[in-house]
């Protein structure tokens, strides 16, 4: 049977008596350490992947791993979460997003350590890692196994983010060409939902928008038949936030 542990409450002098020792009352709390950990989303020829490292801690040897450290005194969150990216990657100006807390009290085998989540999305060929410590590696979402700690478990609370996520804003347009064709912009969306759409559906739904621009060029040097080229509209979606629905397929 599991103990349930209350924290003793810090006694003031009287009941109505105002706190005035802020200090010694934060000193009565439990000192719980708090992390941030990265879950960078990239996409690459069709394929969704994550960016990781290999665990430095003894009990994961081997495994693969956030990238993530604790949030320092002095530091916001948001904060926390940028410089993390920026010293094990060397990337900036990449916009992070806060997804979820995890405070499992058993999920750090050296004690209690609660964790943010923040997640990003990003086009691999636009972003150069330029730090490799610990083996930094992009996978593919669909091929991970036993990561350390509840990284998995993130992962996936992070995917189903992104997936609601692209369905309710134009975020994978980021990820294409300036000009695309409606067979890269149906793959880029199969990849990251995980499953196979009906192309004239989908095709109608983008169309009836009203955000793409036909540029009037078509596909060069492709093993198919050249489809054509588009834009999409980006000043016209920040006038017209409204005319963007879920698309839910």
């Amino acid at each position: 049977m599991q103990k349930t542990l209350l924290v003793k409450p810090y006694k003031r002098g009287s009941e109505n008596e105002l706190i005035k020792d802020h200090a010694k009352l934060v000193d009565s709390y439990p000192k719980v350490p708090i992390t941030v950990d990265c879950v960078i989303f990239g996409f690459e020829e069709d394929n969704l992947k994550v960016l990781l490292i290999r665990s430095d801690l003894e009990a994961f040897k081997g495994k693969w791993s956030l990238l993530g450290d604790i949030v320092c005194d002095t530091e916001e969150l948001d904060g926390a979460a940028n410089r993390v990216l920026q010293q094990r990657t060397g990337m900036e100006d990449i916009f992070l997003e806060q997804v979820k807390a995890f405070s499992s009290p058993t999920r750090h085998p050296g004690g209690r350590v609660i964790t943010i989540a923040y997640c990003s999305l990003l086009n691999i060929n636009h972003h150069q890692l330029k730090v490799l410590d610990n083996e930094l590696h992009w996978l593919s979402v669909q091929n991970l196994q036993g990561m350390a700690f509840d990284h998995q478990a993130i992962v996936d609370e992070c995917y189903r983010w992104l997936q609601k996520r692209i369905q309710e804003h134009p975020l994978g347009f980021n990820l294409l060409p300036e000009k695309f064709s409606l067979r890269e912009l149906q793959n880029l969306y199969e990849a990251i939902l995980g499953v196979k759409l009906d192309r004239r559906n989908f095709r109608k739904k983008f169309f009836s928008m009203d955000f793409l621009i036909d540029v009037g060029e078509f596909e060069e040097d492709v093993p198919h038949r050249p489809g054509r080229l588009y834009k999409f509209n980006f000043e016209k979606y920040e006038k017209n936030k409204r005319k963007w629905f879920c698309i839910d397929f």
